[in-house]
């Protein structure tokens, strides 16, 4: 995912959860989850031992629940014998047609009816789009099921469980090169960058062979925390004989090697010093925390203090300071209350709203709409993201409004204020030479974004009919042997309004697009019961359509329309509700269209008086 999924606007918490937590004063550091104990020397004995039992390869099924032919929601689950366990669990964000909807989580329903089988839940990452459905999963599931990731991975899902009021008790923090346990299978974490510290790739240890799926990983030489990808065991587990990989494809179509996120920290140096004299503001990723982490040491060097707007932003920088991800000094962060005790010069605000998300802090200062914040000529604002396709238009809109404010605006265009998290053509290469598959399946893209990965791969050498490039809900075995597309499980999405999880179908969608496009008429009638007779109405009630006080006409030939139907309607028409209220939408509406050419949603309401 593109440092946050598709429409990077935060997960909604629900209505009862608390506010979230400051961290402007220096936080005793949370003690540390406890690590998973059962983990395995060898990361072969678990096959060996099934091995023994069965005397022979078990085949082994990957099933994607989601992350395929899109962006976000990122799911898969692996099943062997009676075991099976899911690797990540993500969400993504609503698109423009679905009005109302907040997120969109997997169809759960596969893994719900299997759940007595289910081994344990590992992580690859703490983004919104590997992590952002897990609470939903377990409420679904109902059942204690161990969750393994990495300390900060584990941090960021302790802190979602807690908004949605879940135990923590499962939760298991696991490093690098450590291996657990998932019945005939063994999972061992692999470090890799990214754009979220505790990354981690994963080789999946069946009895028909290895299987190595990459997570969202890039190649940085350079990474901020000086912990690089473990590349030597990538290369060692290509020795030894890998299955399959399954390969992440968000930049396939971009050539090259992706940057090194210093190279941000750089021309965040540059920026500062031209900003010297007027306030900065930087809005990026709220989960990019080295990129914050640089703009911090910016702002001790150039003896500025910072205070951080948005929920999101909040609540992970919470979590990264508590953890030592974030090093941050005394006196450094001030509560956004204190802003007007120093001088806009000596200020950095870091915010959420790099997307231009319409709620964000940095939408609502560009309209003015913000409390705490007027954007003036005297701010030096930059955005440090690109935007994700789908929000250029958002992202022109904001930049446009602080640029009328006097405003200098800084964008990726510009400088390179932004660097991805995600491998390019070259790295995917080299993780495709460096564990030398037999199968190859990319992941984690649309579907041009896997084809041309695919490309990559034909071009390095996999045969074609070792290629595969699946759906969700593909039910995808292999032997060892030979690997192929067998069956299909139900697979889609659901979507998530408020506290509702799943209510909201495609008959509500298609009624919220009909409101949102052409409005509502309400036709109100009175009736009496026991001579059947209409003693009120018919009135009728417009809104979205037309400003009834400006379509006069319209509403009273309507009315007159409505009036006529009624007289020529028998007794028995009058007693039949159901089909009289279809005779009154029907008419009024083809009457409507002929005048407008719309077709607003027509509710007719019948009142026994």
């Amino acid at each position: 995912m593109k440092e946050n999924p598709k429409k990077t606007r935060h997960t909604p918490a629900p209505k009862t959860s608390a506010p979230p937590r400051r961290y402007y004063k220096k936080r005793t550091p949370a003690p540390p989850q406890r690590e998973h104990q059962a983990e395995i020397a060898d990361e072969t004995a678990v096959v060996k031992s099934h091995y023994t039992r069965n005397n022979r390869k078990s085949a082994v099924r990957i099933i994607p629940l989601g992350g395929l032919n899109e962006i976000g929601k990122n799911m898969t689950v692996f099943e062997c014998s009676n075991d099976m366990f899911i690797l990540d669990c993500g969400l993504s964000f609503p698109d423009s047609d679905m009005p109302g909807v907040d997120i969109v989580i997997p169809e759960f329903s596969y893994v719900v009816r299997h759940k007595d089988r289910l081994r344990g839940i590992v992580i690859t990452h703490g983004h919104e789009d590997h992590i952002g459905g897990l609470a939903y999963l377990m409420k679904k599931l109902n059942v204690a099921v161990p969750i393994y990731a990495t300390r900060l991975t584990a941090g960021l899902i302790e802190g979602k469980f807690s908004e949605h009021n879940l135990p923590t008790r499962n939760l298991n923090v696991v490093a690098p090169r450590k291996t657990v346990k998932m019945g005939c299978m063994a999972v061992e974490f692999i470090k890799v960058n990214h754009s979220i510290p505790d990354s981690v790739g994963m080789a999946i240890h069946t009895p028909s062979g290895v299987i190595i799926h990459t997570g969202d990983f890039k190649v940085d030489f350079t990474p901020i925390d000086g912990s690089i990808i473990d590349l030597a065991r990538f290369g060692e587990l290509g020795n030894k004989g890998v299955l399959a990989l399954m390969s992440e494809s968000t930049n396939a179509e971009r050539p090259g090697y992706t940057h090194s996120e210093k190279t941000v920290g750089e021309s965040f140096d540059k920026l500062f010093r031209k900003a010297e004299g007027k306030r900065i503001i930087i809005a990026t990723f709220s989960s990019n925390i080295h990129r914050v982490q640089q703009i911090i040491d910016c702002a001790i060097k150039y003896n500025r203090k910072v205070a951080v707007f948005g929920r999101s932003m909040v609540n992970v920088m919470n979590t990264a300071i508590e953890l030592g991800y974030l090093k941050v000094p005394d006196n450094i962060i001030i509560d956004i209350e204190m802003m007007d005790e120093y001088a806009s010069e000596k200020i950095v605000l870091i915010t959420t709203g790099s997307q231009g998300e319409p709620m964000s802090a940095l939408t609502r200062m560009a309209l003015n709409d913000h409390k705490k914040v007027s954007i003036t000529p005297m701010d030096f604002i930059i955005i440090s993201a690109t935007p994700i396709p789908g929000n250029e238009k958002y992202v022109t809109r904001v930049v446009n409004e602080l640029m009328k404010s006097g405003a200098e605006v800084v964008y990726e265009a510009m400088y390179e204020v932004h660097v991805s998290g995600h491998a390019c053509q070259e790295e995917l290469k080299l993780m495709i030479s460096l564990t030398k598959p037999k199968f190859f399946i990319p992941i984690h893209g649309e579907f041009k974004h896997l084809k041309k990965h695919a490309d990559l791969a034909l071009q390095m050498g996999i045969p074609k009919e070792n290629i595969f490039l699946a759906d969700i809900g593909n039910v995808i075995e292999t032997d060892g042997t030979k690997m192929g597309i067998v069956s299909q499980v139900p697979a889609g999405r659901t979507l998530v309004d408020g506290l509702g999880v799943g209510d909201v179908g495609s008959i509500v969608l298609r009624d919220r697009k009909h409101l949102a496009q052409d409005g509502l008429i309400v036709i109100v009638i009175g009736i009496e019961r026991t001579t059947n007779t209409v003693v009120s109405g018919p009135d009728i009630i417009s809104r979205g359509f037309v400003y009834v006080r400006e379509s006069e006409a319209l509403m009273n030939e309507s009315k007159s329309l409505l009036v006529k139907t009624l007289r020529n309607c028998s007794g028995a028409e009058l007693r039949e509700w159901t089909a009289l209220k279809g005779k009154l939408r029907d008419t009024l509406s083809e009457q409507i269209y002929q005048q407008t050419k719309r077709s607003p949603m027509i509710l007719p309401i019948i009142m026994e008086v």
